[in-house]
C-alpha cells in the first residue's frame, strides 16, 4: 500500500502515530529520513522537503504520518537470528529487573509502614505515659503545697524530686525495652525476606548462574540438623529462651512490674496458654497472647521431636539395630538351615547351666528372624535368642562406637569381643562364594582380634579353602568341613551299618559327648588303671601336657598321667562324672584270634559330589583289594575324568577298588533299572552337585531316588525273600537289626539330606536304612563352640588316618553264655588295642554309650555288638 494513496481524515481531537518497520529500526538515521506532513496527500512530483509543516489556522491538528524514502540506498541487513534473542533477552531482562524492583519495592513500603505504625504504638504510649507524669507532676505540686502549709521540711521535698527522678528514668527503661523487643522480633524476618536481594545485587554483573544466599543459608541449617544429634533438642532450646526474653522484654515495656517478674510472666505464658487470661490492659494483652502463640508452637515442636524419638528408638528395636551388652555368650554370624538344630544343640548344652544367651546376626529383618526361629518349635530349655540386623562382613556393623582420643575399639553392636565362642556358618548355594564370604567374615573378626575372649568356629564347604582361612585367623580359628563330614561320614555308615545313630549320639548334647579336664588325683597312673577309674564315663585319650597340649587318642596301656595332663572321657554332662577307687576287676582272655579278615565289596554312588575324588580315595584306602565302585550320573564319562584329574586323583594308581561308570539320571526308572541293584552292598544316594545350590531340589531327588531303588530291589527279591524278611522285619526299617539283616541279605542304602526337616520326615516314615543330614554338622558345630579341644578329637575320627569308630561282634571278646562286667570287656578289648564305649543288645532300638553300672556282671549274646574306637585298619 502506498504512503501516497492515503489520505487524510477529518481534524481530529487525537494523534495517530504510524511506526515503522523493525527493519526501519536497524538500518542506520542517515539511510532512512523521518519527515512529518501536514498536508494529507503530497505530491508526488513536488521534491520532498525537510521543513516541518505549517500549523493550520484553524487549529485542527491533522494525522501525521511516517514516511519512507521511496528510493532508499539499499544496506546489508543483519541477520535476524543474531539480533532478535538479543532484543528480546534484553527486552525480558528489563521487564524481570522492573518486576523485581516494584515487588522489592512493595515489600520495603509495606516494612516501613509496620516499623511506622509501630513507632506510632510506641509514641503514643510514650504520649500517655508524658500525660501521667504531668498528672503525677501536679499531683506532686499539690503535695508539696500541703507539706509546705504543714511546714514540711526540706528533705521530703528533695526525696520526691529524686522519685519523680527515677520514675522518669524508669519510664524510659520500659519503652527502650519494648522497642527493644520489638526491634529483635522484626529483624530477623526482614533479613531472611530480603537477604536473597542482596546476594542477586551482587551477582548481577555475572552471567553465571548462582547460588543465592537464602539457599546456602536453608543448605546450611538442613546440614546441621542431620549431622549433630543433638541440634534439634538444641533448636528448640534456643527458640524456648529467645521467646521468653522477647516476651519478658515485651511485658516490661507495656506493664509496671520489674524485669524479673515479667521474665517469669513469659515462662507462664510459654508453659502454659491458659495463664494469659488474667491479663489487664489491651498492651499486656497482646503481648500476653502472642507469647502463649509461640509456647504453643513450641510445645507442638517438642511433642514432634519427643514422637520421632521415641518411634525411632522401637524402630531401632524392631530392626536388631541396637547394641547387645552380654557376656559370655555365643555368637552366630550368617543364617542357614542348620541354624535349627545349632540352636537346639546350644540350647541343650546350656541346659546345665541353666540357660544362657545366644546373638545371631544375619542380614536379614530382625522380625523375619525371630519368626523363623519361632517356627522351629523347640525347648529353649532356658537359653535367650537374641537377633540383630547387620553384615558380618562389614566390621562398622560390628563396632559401635570408638574412644574419640586413641580410637581404641570399645563397644560392639553384638558385643563380639566378649562372646565366648564366634560360630560363622556357611551359606545355602555356591560352594567358592560362601567360603569365600567366610573367609571375609574372619577378617572382619580379626580387627578386633586382641580384644576377642572366645575362639571362632568356621564351617567351610571345600575342603581346599582350609588353609586360606586358617592362615588369616591362625590360632583363634577352628574350621569344620561341611561337605567333608558328610562324605567320610557316609562311607564309614556304609561299610558299617548302624555306625550313624552312635555319632548321631556321640555329637549330639542329648546323650553322651566328649570332655576333657584335669583330675591331680590321676597323676602317675597308667592309663589301663584310668580306664576303670570313672564310674560314670569312658576315658578315651590323653591330652598330654608334655607335647604340647596334643590330644591322643587311645593310648598305650603303659602311658603314664604326668602333671598336667588332661583326661578324653565321654560323659553325659561335664559335672556328672568323677574318678573314684580302683574295682577289682577280672580280665581274662578272648576267646579267639582277633584277626579280622576283609572281603571285596560293591557299592554304588548315586550322584556326582563336589569331593568326589576324596570319597574315591578313602574307599581305596579302607576297602579289601578287588572292590568295585560304581558311579551312576549324568555325568560324561569324560568329563568325569577330567574332574577326577582337576581334584589330585590319578584313577591308574588306585590299589584296593575299580571304577565302573554308568551314565544316566537318578530320578528316571528306566535308567535305575538297567543297573543291579541287588548285587550292591551298599548304595550311598548323594546330593548331587547340580542342584547343590537349592536344599529342597537336592532333598527332592533323593527322595526320588531312594524310593525307585527300593521299589526296584523289592521287585527283584524273590517271594521266599520278602516273605522272611516281613516275619523278621521290613527290610526299610530303620532299626539296627534291620540294618545289620540287609548287611548280610543285600544293600543297606545312606541317603544324604541337606535340609534336617527332610531327614525327620524320612525317619518318621522309615523308607531308609539312615539319613545324614546337615543336622550332624550343626552338632559338630556345637560340639567345637562349647569346646574347641574337641575339633582335634572329630579330626582324627573323621581322617583317613588315625583312630575311628567301629562296629565288633561280640563273640570278638567273650565265649556263649559267659557273664562279664562291661569293664571286663574294657579290659579284653584292650588286648586289640581298642576302648569300648558301649553295646547294642540284639533285641533293642538303639545302642547305649557310656553304660552304667559297669562293674555288673551280666549274660551276653553272641550277637550283640560292642561300639569301640581302634586305630583304622
Amino acid at each position: 500500500m502506498s504512503l501516497d494513496s492515503e489520505t487524510s481524515t477529518a481534524a481530529t481531537s487525537g494523534r495517530d502515530w504510524f511506526f515503522p518497520s523493525p527493519s526501519f529500526f536497524r538500518s542506520s538515521s542517515s539511510q532512512y529520513g523521518r519527515r512529518f506532513y501536514s498536508n494529507p496527500k503530497p505530491s508526488s512530483s513536488h521534491p520532498i522537503s525537510n521543513r516541518p509543516p505549517a500549523a493550520s489556522a484553524s487549529g485542527i491538528r491533522h494525522r501525521r504520518r511516517v514516511k519512507f524514502a521511496r528510493n532508499p540506498i539499499p544496506a546489508p541487513t543483519p541477520a535476524p537470528t543474531q539480533e532478535l534473542p538479543q532484543i528480546s533477552d534484553a527486552k525480558n531482562a528489563s521487564k524481570n529487573n522492573l518486576s523485581f524492583l516494584s515487588q522489592f519495592r512493595c515489600h520495603l513500603a509495606l516494612a516501613a509502614l509496620t516499623i511506622a505504625a509501630l513507632l506510632l504504638l510506641l509514641l503514643r504510649n510514650m504520649h500517655l505515659q508524658s500525660q501521667v507524669k504531668k498528672l503525677q507532676g501536679e499531683i506532686l505540686n499539690l503535695n508539696l503545697r500541703l507539706r509546705a502549709f504543714h511546714e514540711l521540711d526540706s528533705m521530703n521535698i528533695t526525696s520526691s524530686t529524686l522519685l519523680d527522678d527515677h520514675f522518669s528514668s524508669e519510664n524510659l527503661r520500659r519503652n527502650l525495652s519494648l522497642f527493644f523487643s520489638f526491634t529483635l522480633l522484626f529483624i530477623p524476618i526482614f533479613i531472611f525476606k530480603y537477604i536473597d536481594y542482596v546476594s542477586k545485587s551482587r551477582f548481577s554483573d555475572n552471567i553465571s548462574e548462582q547460588v543465592s544466599l537464602n539457599k546456602q543459608i536453608a543448605y546450611r541449617v538442613d546440614v546441621f540438623l542431620s549431622v549433630h544429634p543433638y541440634a534439634k533438642p538444641l533448636v528448640l532450646l534456643v527458640a524456648t529462651l529467645l521467646l521468653i526474653l522477647l516476651g519478658g522484654l515485651a511485658l516490661f515495656g507495656v506493664t509496671t512490674e520489674d524485669l524479673a517478674h515479667c521474665l517469669w510472666l513469659s515462662w507462664t505464658y510459654v508453659a502454659d496458654s491458659g495463664n494469659h487470661a488474667s491479663s489487664q490492659g489491651s498492651g499486656p494483652r497482646l503481648v500476653a497472647v502472642s507469647i502463649s502463640f509461640g509456647g504453643m508452637l513450641i510445645f507442638a515442636m517438642m511433642l514432634g521431636l519427643v514422637s520421632d524419638a521415641i518411634s525411632e528408638k522401637f524402630d531401632s528395636l524392631r530392626k536388631g539395630k541396637s547394641e547387645v551388652v552380654e557376656q559370655n555368650h555365643t555368637l552366630i554370624l550368617g543364617w542357614s538351615d542348620k541354624l535349627g538344630s545349632l540352636l537346639n544343640q546350644l540350647a541343650i548344652a546350656n541346659e546345665s547351666l541353666g540357660g544362657g544367651t545366644v546373638v545371631v546376626m544375619a542380614e536379614r529383618d530382625k522380625e523375619e528372624m525371630e519368626l523363623d526361629i519361632a517356627k522351629m518349635e523347640f525347648d529353649f530349655k532356658g537359653t535367650s535368642v537374641i537377633c540383630r540386623t547387620g553384615s558380618p562382613l562389614i566390621l562398622a556393623d560390628l563396632k559401635k562406637s570408638l574412644f574419640p582420643l586413641d580410637l581404641t575399639l570399645c563397644d560392639l553392636q553384638v558385643s563380639v569381643s566378649k562372646a565366648r565362642a564366634i560360630i560363622v556358618l556357611a551359606e545355602d548355594g555356591n560352594a567358592d562364594q560362601s567360603d569365600a564370604r567366610a573367609l571375609r567374615t574372619v577378617l572382619s573378626l580379626t580387627g578386633v582380634k586382641e580384644r576377642l575372649r572366645g575362639h571362632i568356629v568356621v564351617e567351610l564347604s571345600d575342603l581346599d579353602n582350609e588353609v586360606l582361612v586358617k592362615l588369616v585367623g591362625g590360632d583363634l580359628v577352628e574350621t569344620v568341613v561341611a561337605h567333608d563330614v558328610i562324605g567320610r561320614l557316609m562311607i564309614q555308615c556304609a561299610r558299617q551299618p548302624g555306625l550313624a545313630q552312635i555319632w548321631e549320639d556321640i555329637l549330639g548334647f542329648e546323650n553322651c559327648e566328649f570332655y576333657i579336664k584335669r583330675w591331680p588325683q590321676l597323676d602317675g597312673m597308667q592309663f589301663e588303671d584310668v580306664l576303670i577309674s570313672f564310674p560314670a564315663a569312658i576315658p578315651c585319650g590323653i591330652k598330654a601336657a608334655t607335647y604340647g597340649g596334643k590330644i591322643i587318642l587311645n593310648p598305650d596301656d603303659s602311658y603314664v598321667l604326668q602333671e598336667g595332663d588332661e583326661v578324653l572321657v565321654i560323659a553325659e554332662d561335664d559335672d556328672t562324672y568323677a574318678p573314684a577307687s580302683l574295682p577289682m576287676v577280672w580280665k581274662g582272655s578272648l576267646p579267639k584270634d582277633f584277626v579280622y579278615p576283609k572281603s571285596p565289596e560293591r557299592i554304588l554312588f548315586c550322584g556326582w559330589r563336589r569331593d568326589m575324588e576324596d570319597m574315591i580315595m578313602v574307599l581305596d584306602a579302607s576297602l579289601a583289594h578287588g572292590s568295585e565302585l560304581w558311579m551312576f550320573n549324568d555325568v560324561p564319562e569324560k568329563e568325569r575324568e577330567k574332574k577326577l584329574t582337576e581334584g589330585s586323583l590319578d584313577i591308574n594308581r588306585l590299589e584296593n577298588i575299580s571304577l565302573v561308570n554308568r551314565e544316566g539320571n537318578a530320578v528316571i526308572r528306566r535308567h535305575l533299572e538297567s543297573l543291579p541293584l541287588e548285587s550292591f552292598d551298599s548304595i550311598l544316594i548323594l546330593a548331587d552337585e547340580s542342584v547343590e545350590d537349592s536344599a529342597i531340589q537336592a532333598d527332592s531327588r533323593s527322595l526320588a531316588t531312594l524310593l525307585l531303588i527300593r521299589d526296584i530291589q523289592a521287585r527283584r527279591l524273590p517271594y521266599e525273600a520278602m516273605a522272611s524278611q516281613a516275619h523278621g522285619g521290613s527290610f526299610s526299617k530303620g532299626s539296627w537289626i534291620g540294618e545289620m539283616k540287609q548287611a548280610s541279605d543285600k544293600s543297606v542304602i545312606i541317603s544324604e539330606i541337606l535340609d534336617p526337616r527332610t531327614k525327620n520326615l524320612l525317619s518318621m516314615s522309615k523308607i531308609s536304612d539312615y539319613v545324614l543330614s546337615n543336622e550332624l554338622v550343626s552338632m559338630a558345630l556345637a560340639m567345637v563352640a562349647e569346646d574347641r579341644q574337641i575339633n582335634d578329637v572329630l579330626e582324627e575320627l573323621f581322617a583317613e588316618e588315625g583312630n575311628e569308630m567301629h562296629i565288633r561282634q561280640a563273640d570278638l571278646y567273650l565265649r556263649e553264655g559267659e557273664e562279664l562286667s562291661f569293664y571286663e570287656i574294657m579290659l579284653r578289648a584292650r588286648q586289640r588295642r581298642e576302648i569300648v564305649i558301649g553295646y547294642r543288645s540284639v533285641n533293642a532300638e538303639r545302642a547305649v554309650i557310656n553304660p552304667p553300672a559297669k562293674t555288673e556282671r551280666r549274660k551276653w549274646s553272641l550277637k550283640d555288638v560292642f561300639v569301640v574306637i581302634t586305630e583304622k585298619e
